[in-house]
């Protein structure tokens, strides 16, 4: 066990150099990573039952103590990153397929990598967690619901088939994860300890299979794709500081959301895309994966250099005399 917590704890420090590595090996030798593509869904059922084995109450404690926060930061979630994604996808007349994978992945709820992300740019890591928690049990509801409304300008969209995988592959592996942890506390509590390893590799298979299945279309678009992902990533995390900004948060907090909002459950958005839509919707989300493991840790080392704003001192009315 010792040996596997070593491993999980490299494979996490090294994670987006992972990501890079087996997403370029499935672009120029896809023929070896195309059979992972039907287990999507099952590979994001196995990170979300790691996510049940860690969740507790206290999670949501937060919820009840500073409600307004966390309002704030689900709001965020949900508003600006399919937002933008909606503006990306008709400001840049995107061809339908990859507009629909951009919007996707735009209305997924947060990853669980921000908690980590807001933790390395000390910023407030409870409310991190909390958002994440509240969006992830929200996206049945209001992710389909998001979809709808922004990507049936391009596709047919099923809602009730997208609530059906979301619960399928999210909270169902959730809810058992939260049962195990419950029923077999201390054998969870061991496994926790090797479970980033088990999601990282997880997180790459399924940025293989996509990218795997869909060499010849990145081939064509994978410039254009690659810079509407980093755009909208980059306005996410700008867009959410400021919304945080806008609601007079603290240094910490509106670290947290920044975060929160421009970091995505981009799996959930490859597998929605691989079941419901068309392989080249799913590149966004790979895309995404790849980029958001490598501008989250550059935004974290620029958080933790930027210190409160003082408040400007008080005028006073008199004048001084020497």
């Amino acid at each position: 066990m010792k040996t596997l917590e070593r491993i999980s704890q490299f494979a996490g420090n090294t994670f987006a150099i992972w990501v890079l590595v087996f997403a370029f090996l499935a672009f120029f030798a896809p023929s070896g990573f195309t059979w992972i593509a039907p287990h999507i869904s099952l590979l994001l059922g196995i990170i979300m039952f790691g996510m049940g084995l860690t969740l507790s109450g206290s999670d949501f404690k937060e919820v009840l103590k500073r409600p307004k926060d966390v309002a704030i930061g689900v709001v965020g979630q949900f508003l600006i990153m399919p937002g933008l994604a909606f503006l990306l996808a008709k400001g840049l007349q995107l061809p339908p397929e990859i507009a629909v994978g951009v919007i996707l992945v735009g209305c997924c709820p947060g990853g669980t990598s921000s908690n980590v992300m807001t933790f390395l740019a000390k910023g407030d890591v409870p409310l991190s967690v909390t958002i994440t928690s509240c969006t992830t049990i929200l996206a049945p509801v209001v992710t389909p619901a998001l979809i709808l409304l922004l990507a049936s300008e391009w596709i047919p969209v099923d809602p009730s088939s997208l609530l059906m995988s979301i619960l399928q592959i999210v909270i169902v592996p959730i809810v058992l994860g939260v049962v195990i942890k419950k029923l077999f506390n201390k054998q969870a509590q061991a496994s926790v300890k090797v479970l980033p390893l088990v999601s990282i590799v997880a997180i790459v298979a399924i940025v293989t299979a996509v990218v795997s299945v869909n060499q010849q279309n990145i081939a064509k678009t994978g410039l254009l794709i690659f810079a509407v992902v980093i755009l909208h990533n980059v306005l996410g995390y700008l867009i959410g500081y400021l919304f945080g900004k806008l609601f007079k948060m603290d240094l910490s907090k509106k670290k947290a959301v920044a975060i929160e909002v421009g970091m995505q459950n981009s799996g959930l958005g490859a597998a929605l895309a691989a079941a419901h839509f068309s392989p080249l919707s799913a590149v966004p989300s790979a895309i995404f994966s790849v980029w958001h493991n490598i501008s989250g840790p550059i935004l974290a080392t620029i958080f933790t250099r930027m210190k409160e704003e003082k408040a400007a001192p008080a005028v006073s009315g008199k004048t001084l005399t020497k």
